[in-house]
């Protein structure tokens, strides 16, 4: 196994969160690793033309769904016991938001769910096929 240091662990809310997160704390264990927890807020795509494509941020003024959302974080780490370096919520585009913040914070590994869409649920775009595209580090993609 590579000698990981710094782990993004990018999780939302399903059931599944809990599998990706022990993972992590598998690998973290055996490498001595440093984790970071990230979930982001996503935001909304909208068209307004054939010239006209944006996202548009509607927690911007909602400052409770980010405060909910790391207390939920926090509240996962401890019932999983897994101790956290750093917590992240973000609002954006998952795929983009992730690898951004592994650049950011020197991650060396990303660890996120997968669910191993296949056929048009592939094509129609998936958090972890993004991720795998993009990441300049190595990333784990759990079978949830």
């Amino acid at each position: 196994m590579a000698d990981y240091k710094n782990i993004l662990v990018a999780v939302d809310y399903t059931e599944e969160a809990r599998k990706v997160l022990q993972k992590a704390k598998g690998i973290a264990a055996d490498c001595s690793a440093r984790v970071t927890l990230l979930h982001v807020v996503e935001t909304v795509p909208v068209v307004g033309g054939p010239e006209s494509f944006s996202y548009v941020d509607l927690y911007v003024d909602q400052p409770d769904v980010i405060e909910r959302a790391l207390a939920d974080m926090k509240a996962l780490a401890s019932n999983l016991g897994i101790e956290i370096h750093k917590y992240l919520v973000l609002t954006g585009v998952p795929k983009h938001e992730i690898t951004s913040s592994a650049e950011e914070y020197g991650i060396d590994l990303i660890i996120l769910g997968s669910h191993g869409r296949h056929g048009i649920k592939l094509i129609l775009g998936s958090t972890a096929a993004g991720v795998l595209h993009h990441a300049k580090c190595d990333v784990l993609a759990v079978r949830v």
